[in-house]
């Protein structure tokens, strides 16, 4: 039942007016005076208030403005009996609905009511459908930003696979390559190795040419460790499961390198946010790892800087962050650094980081380097955990 506050200070025009109003099935409260009107609106939220212009105390005009501002879903229809275009406009144009002359008909005042009212459940359906289309873009525009940033994680995940399937690939192809080569090259390495043993003997008396001898010996094996050092990077000789813990794996070879970082003024900072369970792995690679990464960073820092090691993990992998402040390495380089061969040092071979990136990988995890503005390198590394009791998944 729609609720009509009728106001005027006439008795007669209120009880006319309540009574047609309740005839037609509307529920009218009534008010004689300004502020009881505005008391009422507050109170009872009428639909529609049929306000009389002449009243004492707050007149009309004042009741209608405040209702207008306060209550805009309360609709006024103004009763006055002065019928001037003037007054007309200025109703209007202070937020009246309609306006009905005095005296009015009792089937003019509930057409007119009942238009107003009408347009009332139009506009305020409207402004509830305004509502909720705004809501739904708001809602759609949430969507499209999720959506966006899902597709861009997809994205860089994809390219992420993309770029371990292509380095996979080239390791693979790489390593066949390697192992042809390295057979090629150890075969007459051995023959002249043979043909020097045959000729030492007879050159005992010539202690300058025996010491050339020994010299292009010396020389074979340097070429047979580096032959071997480039099997490492794409071949595991030979593997032996053991519980390593990450933890004291990285601080054993911090031990080692104790001298060589007091040399180069290199700040250690451990943060071991969690202690991860041991895994099942070769302590042998795992050291590998890390001595590689921890060399390498400190070669970047001779004239001093800070190597930091992270180390958390969750219930399935184990997350290492490796960054130092040396030089760092150029965007460029970054899918480059795991190659075997590429080195940006003098003298360096360019294994390393192969045998890194060979290691971390036979244990199923990921290794990549991060740009950071500030000055240095940082490697990411993730390598998966091992339930208790679960067989060894790693690959061989």
């Amino acid at each position: 039942m729609e609720k009509i506050l009728v106001v005027d200070d006439e008795k007669m025009i209120l009880d006319l007016a309540s009574l047609v109003l309740e005839s037609r099935g509307y529920q009218a409260i009534r008010a004689r005076d300004g502020e009881s009107a505005l008391n009422l609106v507050e109170k009872e939220s009428p639909q529609l208030v049929l306000l009389d212009y002449m009243l004492p105390g707050m007149d009309g005009m004042r009741v209608l403005r405040t209702i207008r501002e306060k209550y805009p879903k309360t609709y006024v229809v103004m009763l006055t009996g002065k019928g001037s275009e003037e007054i007309a406009v200025e109703l209007m144009k202070a937020g009246a609905s309609d306006y009905i002359l005095k005296p009015f008909k009792s089937r003019d005042l509930l057409e007119r009511i009942g238009n107003v009212l009408k347009i009332r459940r139009i506009e305020l359906n409207n402004q509830e459908l305004r509502r909720e289309k705004e809501r739904l873009l708001k809602e759609i525009e949430k969507w499209n930003l999720e959506l966006e940033k899902r597709i861009e994680e997809k994205t860089r995940d994809l390219e992420k696979a993309q770029r371990e399937i292509f380095q996979a690939e080239k390791m693979a192809a790489l390593g066949h390559l390697i192992a042809g080569m390295a057979h090629e090259i150890r075969n007459p390495l051995n023959s002249v190795t043979l043909f020097v043993q045959v000729l030492k003997p007879s050159l005992e008396d010539k202690p300058e040419e025996s010491e050339i001898l020994d010299r292009i010996l010396q020389e074979i094996d340097r070429i047979d460790s580096i032959l071997i050092r480039l099997l490492a990077t794409s071949k595991r000789s030979q593997f032996s499961p053991e519980k390593v813990l990450v933890t004291e794996v990285i601080n054993l070879v911090l031990k080692s390198l104790d001298d060589n970082l007091r040399t180069h003024r290199v700040e250690v900072k451990k943060d071991f946010q969690t202690i991860p369970p041991a895994i099942l792995a070769d302590p042998t690679e795992i050291e590998q790892i890390f001595s590689n990464l921890f060399v390498n960073s400190i070669f970047e820092m001779q004239k001093g800087g800070k190597l930091e090691i992270r180390v958390t993990h969750d219930a399935n992998m184990i997350d290492i962050l490796v960054a130092d402040t040396g030089k760092g390495i150029p965007p460029e380089n970054f899918t480059k650094i795991f190659d075997p061969f590429f080195t940006t040092k003098e003298k360096g071979t360019g294994f390393g980081l192969s045998v890194v990136l060979r290691i971390v990988k036979s244990y199923g995890g990921h290794i990549s380097v991060e740009s950071r503005d500030e000055p240095g390198a940082v490697f990411h590394i993730e390598i998966p955990l091992k339930k208790e009791g679960e067989e060894s998944l790693f690959g061989s």
